[in-house]
């Protein structure tokens, strides 16, 4: 037996569609970080790039639970006491609710060259439509694969 590597020839991206509606944040963010990397596929090689494109929408209807909505999220400008915050809440209600899902599927990834290469490869939309009809993506339903991604507002 050898082990199997995997070359740029033998990479199949596929796309898929994930509509985050009544999704838990952190369940889905696993599983598009999953879905990103390539790891759901027995010829996974962790030096490359083979996960799909993960097309997420309804991304301003996502839940979380407990008291996370109130979790304040610091940023930095650069000057001199320029630390930021808003809360979750305030990002979801804003102009770009996306920003939080990429943001927790960006933190799921480990860090380094091959992840920002990753990232590229997920599209995050705010509302239901989105410019990727022309990719026949298959939908992947999140709420079905386990009572406890789903929750009700």
């Amino acid at each position: 037996m050898k082990t199997f590597s995997a070359t740029p020839a033998d990479i199949d991206k596929k796309w898929i569609v994930i509509d985050a509606e009544g999704v838990v944040l952190g369940r889905l963010a696993s599983i598009i970080a999953m879905r990103l990397r390539g790891k759901h596929k027995p010829t996974f090689t962790p030096s490359m790039d083979m996960g799909d494109n993960v097309i997420v929408i309804n991304a301003e209807k996502v839940q979380v639970t407990g008291n996370k909505r109130n979790k304040p999220n610091y940023w930095h400008t650069g000057f001199p006491g320029g630390i930021k915050s808003r809360t979750t809440g305030q990002i979801l209600e804003g102009a770009h609710p996306e920003r939080v899902v990429m943001q927790a599927v960006k933190r799921m990834l480990p860090g380094g060259p091959l992840s920002r290469r990753q990232m590229t490869n997920l599209r995050v939309y705010a509302g239901a439509e989105h410019p990727h009809a022309a990719q026949e993506p298959a939908v992947l339903d999140v709420k079905s694969m386990n009572p406890k991604n789903t929750r009700s507002a």
